[in-house]
């Protein structure tokens, strides 16, 4: 019985998306029901650019609000839902650009931790006008105002190439602490580092990583760069998540440990069914990912709600921010 309603709601889904010339997105983390019914899943930012080049009035991202507010920055013709109004991304709140919110948990030390690390009280006003002629490299995982006060945004899988691409030899990397960790490793330029993080991949550690190889010892490990530094350190492949589906794919391996959100999971096996996954930890479950079911998709169609509007003055300044870093590639 519960199938049976649950097929209804999705051609409901469907049959509504037509009608409104709607375009359904979602991020890698969704549930299975959501990734099913969607016509694009990936990315936060590869599926805000793929919306903009569709011919569409209507935009349902199955995601967080900054991803939202991406696909805003990016469509500023077209209307932006986001089904589950208050699922947010943690390590996004984690910087602000001027008003200070609560300091978060301090970490621990790394093997070769960067010199300047910022904790989440500071704003990311305090920290430019401390290094007033210091580029700001904000992760696409940033508010839509933090990304129009910062200089050029970031993926997970272009953050050195960023940092390389910028003319001065410091740069300030916001806000996971952990992918900033991974770039300065990688980069021979210093990177001041902001002490935020997502916390699915923080709570990794090396035990974990022993513990997945034990169990699984044929097995390739894929970790996200949001991991800590001395877990990346024991990965055989560091990439973001769509790095990660196509790793599998082009891999000979049969066997893959996976080092990020288990809604990826979905899409792995789906386009590698002869291939095995295994979670690195079975916990890697981002609340706010989860959020959204197929009632909140179906409710936000029918009703027209959950509108994600950008200011004008901030969408301009954090486009400036994402085609600076378009244009490096």
């Amino acid at each position: 019985m519960v199938s049976i309603s649950r097929e209804r709601l999705k051609e409901d889904i469907l049959r509504l998306k037509q009608s409104r010339n709607a375009l359904i997105l979602s991020h890698n983390y969704q549930i299975d029901d959501v990734q099913e019914i969607a016509d694009y899943t990936g990315d936060s930012l590869e599926l805000s650019r793929k919306a903009a080049t569709t011919d569409v009035d209507v935009i349902v991202f199955c995601g967080v609000r900054f991803m939202a507010e991406s696909a805003a920055i990016l469509s500023p013709d077209k209307t932006v839902l986001l089904p589950a109004s208050d699922a947010f991304c943690p390590m996004a709140e984690m910087i602000t650009v001027s008003s200070a919110r609560e300091v978060y948990e301090a970490f621990p030390g790394y093997s070769n931790p960067p010199q300047y690390v910022y904790p989440s009280s500071f704003t990311l006003n305090d920290i430019r006008k401390q290094y007033p002629d210091t580029p700001v490299v904000a992760y696409v995982n940033t508010t839509a105002e933090v990304k129009a006060h910062s200089d050029v945004c970031c993926t997970s899988a272009n953050v050195v190439k960023v940092i390389n691409s910028l003319a001065q030899e410091r740069v300030i990397c916001i806000p996971d602490r952990n992918l900033s960790m991974w770039a300065a490793k990688n980069t021979d330029k210093e990177v001041i580092v902001w002490d935020g993080y997502c916390h699915v991949h923080d709570r990794i550690r090396p035990s974990d990583v022993e513990k997945a190889r034990s169990e699984h010892p044929q097995a390739m490990l894929m970790a996200h760069p949001e991991c800590r530094l001395d877990v990346l350190n024991l990965a055989d492949h560091v990439t973001s998540t769509s790095g990660m589906l196509r790793f599998a794919q082009t891999s000979t391996a049969t066997e893959f440990i996976v080092g990020t959100e288990v809604g990826l999971m979905y899409r792995l096996r789906k386009e590698n069914p002869d291939k095995t996954f295994y979670p690195l930890r079975r916990d890697m479950l981002c609340p706010n990912m989860k959020k959204t079911n197929l009632q909140s998709v179906y409710d936000a169609l029918a009703e027209m709600k959950n509108i994600i509007k950008v200011e004008d003055k901030i969408r301009h300044l954090a486009r400036i921010a994402l085609d600076r870093m378009l244009e490096i590639g």
